[in-house]
């Protein structure tokens, strides 16, 4: 399963033919009228104000326009569900076949035929149906919300803003953006400072472009590169804004694009593995249809009825059970996983747990708390100063990004909440958000004495980058070599004690600016640091330990240094194999990259597309690798993975890029989604090993016994009886236990694995038909009574077909060492129950069927005996030699 790839947002070309750009030439005069004008002019045109919309304003428009949703997150309409079970092309052939029944006034085959259709249909739509409709209730678990400005609402924030469902955004709503928010639609800047916007879900431009609140000219054809409009499934990268609603739900281009984009899915390894096997099994079937027909048409010579017997045949071979088997087995690991706290967005997701070997993680909140503790604020020294605690505090305070645990616990730390008055005084003058290349932020505040004061606080290294003089006892001193060696190795101390460590700068100006940029950012005079804890979960060391017991290696990728990783590691007892840093990853070739990345466990100070590139290497290696990741910094890696995983409380852009949503960042429930889905997958296999080796015993059956008898060896209406009767006995198969021994390590797709199985199990159920063929010759004598003989194959047919459920189904000695679930015991019994009773029944006429001798069902019972043992002996070498 080394190319299982995760579906990527497709890459729409700049072409004027390409849909989103027709969908763009619709409606850009208006975008481009709108982006030319005032903000005055465009809250005219909106029917809006800077104040946002009254509360009567905001539930009109949700009447007029909908609410701001597309197809994401809502139950799936019936008829469309039901159709996406319909087409597929073993339905396709079945149905084909049904009508060629009717056609030929063979009435009584074509309602059977259509049967098999609607339980395989029924059954996958009623579960997926079911599925759905609770995934869509379980997705409001995990919404998104808004930040919007509503006229007459006084409980927002600051600046008057407050959180919303991200569906209930309208036209003319204001809303606040900041770094890692989705774009909730298509709008108007209004404001903005250093915000870059990354479009690639709707250009394929991977790098973020700048926008900009000011009214500006059309420059060319294309909307999007307009300076102040921004579309619905961009996501902001850094910088903050605030801007006007323009379009919502459907009417934006990312609503008009939906389905293009969810049909843009790309194929799994998974869904290939099914397809192929599909494809295996029409193939079979193409050249046993006119095989079988020719056979019997020449040695019987009645080509009506060969017809007949042929289309029964194509029947009997086609694996009609196969998407209702896989749809149902997927759908109950969704609920399942769902009952442990796992909110599955894509069901194939759920497999590609199963053959997750690799996980990548941060460590912050997955081995740790995610409950960060300031527990220092000191200067050069070392000595605690309460100094930088206040220049901690305005920065976080004053920031309008997207504020941190770090901020939270600098905001929310007792000292400032009971001794020191910050607040009063201070003004906000400008702000230099944060990016992951700097990996600062800066504010400029106005302080009581009317002097501008930019204050940054960041990465230590990129803190220290911009610093020429520090603050001591002593006064502001030169940062020279020494302080320098004194500060490194004071933060070293820090973080090996397992702290982060935040440096913290200021800059005095005489006059303020007109504005301020990342170029200001130099000159400062370091203040000192504050450090934090996060300490270690509980769990975080049996959670590690079950991963590692299901064959699932987890590496590390954080941005902390590599001394506080790797305390974080010794305290949940994770072994640490090899550490690369971040800087080190940039000058390696990418076939060094593929040997450092399977050496190495831990990945310090890495960057967002540098944790990417390292996804990338491991796959290049034959891994399937998940990333669990809920930070601004993840997206990239989340799209990159296989199987990517978020949590509710993740910023937009991770919730949105991830297949499974967590209800708590807990390892432990990751443990279980794996062994949940390599279950899943289990059962999937088990009905395609069954299919795959009963047809092709049948091929050998059908066609020898086409050869010497001088009748058909079953009716065509027994064919589709007993290949009816065998279908609902799988039915259940998806309530089936898995083998302990087979969930401890991934499983991928295996082609070749059961092609294998299916060249050495198939050809055994053969020798047991022509063993039985041969009893009703030559024990009963049925050369001349062809319903006698009939009578015979059908009922031993389904006998061993049943029987060889429960020997397939493990690796294990069937109902000595491992028994099927109760609903697959009692479909079983059921279905050999009916197959034995049929030749007594009122329905043994108009299938063809007379009663047996007494005879021969010790017989049977010997054959039957002989060959559950013979199979599993077969089984058992097979599995030594190629497993499961």
């Amino acid at each position: 399963m080394a190319s299982l790839t995760k579906p990527q947002p497709p890459a729409l070309a700049s072409t004027p033919h390409h849909p989103v750009r027709a969908n763009l030439a619709e409606t850009s005069p208006l975008l481009q009228v709108i982006s030319a004008a005032t903000p005055d002019s465009v809250f005219s045109q909106l029917e809006s104000s800077p104040e946002g919309l009254a509360t009567d304003e905001v539930e009109e428009r949700l009447a007029t326009y909908g609410a701001n949703v597309f197809a994401d997150g809502q139950a799936s309409p019936l008829l469309p569900e039901l159709w996406g079970k319909v087409k597929n092309p073993l339905n396709g052939l079945l149905l084909s076949l049904a009508l060629l029944s009717w056609l030929l006034s063979d009435i009584r085959s074509a309602v059977v035929i259509a049967t098999m259709v609607v339980l395989s249909v029924g059954l996958g739509f009623v579960q997926e149906h079911r599925s759905n409709s609770a995934a869509a209730k379980l997705a409001k678990m995990v919404r998104v919300h808004v930040s919007v400005k509503r006229r007459g609402m006084t409980d927002g924030d600051q600046e008057g803003f407050f959180s919303i469902p991200l569906d209930g955004v309208v036209p003319g709503d204001v809303v606040k953006l900041s770094a890692g928010d989705m774009l909730p639609a298509d709008l108007r800047l209004l404001t903005s400072n250093d915000l870059f916007v990354n479009q690639s879900a709707l250009t394929g431009e991977s790098m973020p472009i700048e926008k900009a609140a000011d009214a500006g000219g059309v420059t060319d054809d294309d909307p999007f590169t307009l300076p102040n409009i921004c579309f619905m499934g961009s996501s902001i990268s850094s910088g903050y804004a605030t801007g006007v609603v323009i379009h919502t739900g459907m009417r934006t281009f990312f609503g008009k694009l939906a389905h293009q984009i969810m049909e843009a899915d790309e194929e799994t390894s998974f869904d290939r593995g099914i397809r192929r096997f599909a494809w295996l099994m029409l193939r079979f079937i193409l050249v046993m249809g006119p095989l079988v027909f020719l056979i019997n048409g020449l040695t019987k010579h009645n080509w009506l009825e060969a017809l007949f017997f042929a289309v029964a045949v194509a029947v009997g071979l086609a694996p009609e059970m196969l998407p209702m088997i896989v749809t149902v087995n997927l759908a109950q690991g969704a609920m399942a996983m769902a009952r442990k706290g796992a909110i599955v967005k894509r069901l194939n997701a759920i497999q590609n747990f199963g053959a997750m070997d690799v996980l990548c993680t941060d460590k912050t909140g997955t081995l740790t708390q995610d409950r960060i503790v300031l527990k220092l604020h000191l200067d050069v020294n070392g000595k605690e100063d309460d100094g930088v605690l206040t220049y901690a505090y305005l920065n976080s305070r004053f920031q309008s990004g997207l504020k941190n645990l770090l901020d939270v616990a600098v905001q929310e730390h007792v000292e400032l909440e009971d001794h020191l008055s910050v607040d009063f005084g201070y003004r906000k003058l400008d702000e230099i958000p944060f990016d992951f290349n700097r990996r600062r932020l800066s504010v400029v505040v106005q302080t009581p004495q009317m002097k501008p004061l930019l204050i940054c606080k960041g990465a230590v290294e990129e803190v220290f980058s911009i610093c020429v003089n520090c603050r001591t006892a002593s006064g502001i001193q030169l940062l020279d070599d020494e302080h320098r060696a004194g500060v490194a190795n004071l933060t070293a101390k820090l973080n090996a004690d397992g702290l982060r460590v935040i440096a913290v700068g200021t800059k005095e100006y005489g006059a303020p600016q007109a504005a301020y940029s990342a170029i200001d950012e130099s000159g400062l005079t370091l203040q000192g640091f504050i450090a934090f804890l996060d300490p270690p979960k509980d769990t975080a060391a049996a959670a590690l330990a079950g991963l590692n017991a299901s064959g699932v290696e987890v590496k590390i990728l954080t941005g902390d240094n590599d001394l506080v990783a790797r305390k974080t590691c010794r305290d949940v007892g994770l072994g640490i194999s090899g550490l690369v840093l971040g800087s080190n990853l940039d000058a390696m070739s990418d076939s060094e990259l593929v040997k450092a990345a399977e050496a190495a466990n831990v990945f310090a100070k890495v960057s967002p597309s540098q944790k990417a590139r390292i996804i990338g290497a491991l796959q290049a290696n034959d891994h399937v690798v998940g990333f669990l990741g809920d930070g601004i910094n993840d997206g990239p890696a989340l799209k990159r993975a296989d199987v990517g995983i978020s949590v509710d409380t993740a910023v937009d852009i991770a919730k949105e890029s991830a297949d499974i949503i967590l209800l708590e960042k807990n390892l432990a429930i990751l443990d279980e989604g794996v062994i949940e889905g390599r279950r899943v997958f289990g059962n999937i296999v088990k009905y395609i090993k069954m299919g795959a080796s009963s047809n092709f015993g049948n091929m050998f059956s059908v066609l020898g016994a086409s050869i010497f008898l001088p009748f058909l060896p079953m009716a065509p209406l027994q064919v589709l009886t007993n290949n009816l009767l065998y279908d609902f006995s799988q039915t259940t198969i998806p309530t089936d236990a898995v083998d302990a021994e087979y969930l401890t390590r991934p499983r991928k797709w295996e082609i070749g694995n059961i092609m294998r199985f299916m060249l050495f199990i198939g050809p055994i159920s053969s020798i047991f038909d022509y063993a039985t063929f041969l009893t009703m010759l030559f024990v009963f004598n049925a050369w001349t009574n062809a319903a006698l003989f009939q009578t015979g194959w059908f009922v031993e047919s389904i006998l061993t077909q049943t029987l060889i459920i429960h020997v397939i189904r493990t690796a294990k000695k069937p109902f000595i060492e491992s028994w099927a679930s109760p609903p697959l015991i009692a479909s079983t019994i059921a279905i050999c129950a009916i197959a034995i009773a049929l030749p007594y029944s009122p329905l043994a006429g108009p299938l063809g069927f007379i009663p047996l001798p007494a005879l021969y069902w010790p017989i049977i019972a010997g054959f039957l005996m002989s060959y559950a043992i013979l199979t599993t002996i077969v089984k058992t070498w097979f599995i030594r030699r190629w497993g499961m």
